[in-house]
């Protein structure tokens, strides 16, 4: 029944002038979401910006107690509108497809969660491994001040997931699945090399793993025809590693 789940799909390449034109609108979109995302949607830009002063004296609240949290709702909000908002805009208005050809599909998903779930625990042992390297420890959580709990951990971690949400309509729905009618299963390949690219920076065993993950993850949302279980996977193994990095540190205690 597992192989039969993993099978290949039947994604022959279609050439032609309509699936050109798809994947090079897909691609140059693709460039330059990655490009403003870059510079504009990362925890970074809300700092430097000035947006931290402007939300913790407009807002308040958790915002003017830690200021740092709001730059990981910026990341979040700025991944859910570059990353999901506006590529499925792309598909529906320029591209005249169904957002459903496109990975944002929930209908049928469920039978496919097994295998997702198979794949997260099959990380486990390696993040119970990797959480004990000083270049994870120190690296995770992204949030300094995410060890002292409270409500900024739990901001924290929503704008992480939201993060994801965005990542992965990105490259395992709007960018794999805009390819695919073009290329076949080569989209997956493709979109792999920027999606490894993101990783630099992080520590070397991180960024290499991220290509077997774009692999994999690619591979499946293609089979599942949906981006979502993804989410799912990629939420659980991020929270995972924090929590295993804080409970290292001794900090497990104070985010309840």
């Amino acid at each position: 029944m597992l192989v039969e789940r993993l099978k290949i799909p039947d994604t022959e390449p279609i050439p032609g002038r309509e699936t050109d034109r798809e994947a090079a609108v897909v691609l140059l979109v693709s460039t330059v979401l990655l490009l403003v995302f870059a510079y504009w949607g990362r925890p970074g830009f809300f700092t430097t910006s000035g947006l931290v002063d402007w939300v913790s004296d407009n807002v308040g609240g958790p915002f003017r107690e830690h200021p740092g949290v709001g730059g990981y709702v910026w990341w979040g909000l700025t991944s859910l509108v570059l990353r999901l908002a506006v590529p499925m805009a792309v598909v529906v208005w320029i591209l005249k497809r169904r957002h459903i050809d496109f990975g944002l599909r929930f209908r049928g998903i469920a039978k496919h969660f097994p295998i997702y779930f198979g794949f997260y625990v099959v990380m486990l042992p390696v993040l119970f491994w990797a959480s004990s390297l000083d270049s994870f420890r120190t690296y995770y959580p992204f949030y300094d001040e995410a060890a002292a709990g409270g409500v900024a951990f739990w901001m924290y971690e929503l704008g992480y997931g939201f993060q994801f949400l965005g990542l992965e309509a990105f490259f395992r729905g709007f960018l794999t699945f805009g390819l695919l009618r073009r290329f076949g299963m080569l989209s997956i390949l493709v979109m792999t090399v920027p999606y490894t690219m993101i990783h630099f920076g992080k520590p070397m065993p991180e960024a290499t793993a991220a290509i077997a993950a774009g692999l994999i993850l690619g591979y499946m949302a293609v089979r599942s025809k949906s981006f979502i279980p993804g989410v799912a996977l990629h939420v659980s193994v991020a929270v995972t590693m924090d929590l295993l990095v804080l409970w290292r540190n001794g900090s497990l205690g104070n985010i309840f």
